[in-house]
Formats: C-alpha cells, sequence, structure tokens
C-alpha cells in the first residue's frame, strides 16, 4: 500500500475513534456509532493492503 493511502487510513480512524471519545459524553448511539465506522475503516484499510499485495504477487490467484 502506497505511503499516502496508508497516511489517510491512519488519520481517518484515528479522527473516527477520537469523535467517537468524545461522542461518549453527548450520546452513546453516537459513540456506538462513530465506535463501529472507526473498526470498519481499520477493516477496510487491510482489506485493501491484502488485496494490493494479492494483485502484485506473482502467485496465480
Amino acid at each position: 500500500m502506497s505511503k499516502g493511502l496508508s497516511l489517510w487510513f491512519a488519520v481517518s480512524s484515528i479522527m473516527l475513534l477520537l469523535l467517537c471519545a468524545i461522542a461518549i459524553s453527548h450520546s452513546a448511539w453516537l459513540a456506538v456509532l462513530l465506535g463501529v465506522l472507526g473498526v470498519a475503516n481499520i477493516g477496510w484499510g487491510f482489506v485493501i493492503k491484502a488485496k494490493r499485495e494479492r494483485r502484485s504477487s506473482n502467485y496465480p490467484a
């Protein structure tokens, strides 16, 4: 994965989880939603990384 894309996933995940931490004092539902979005964003980053590595490998799919 390129450095720019890695940086994007890192920063966006940190922002979502930071907003989740702030939202805990305001609304439980918003905090849960932001927490799920943050974890999904992290997982999506791993999925994209795996797809790019599989595509760049020399092994047939």
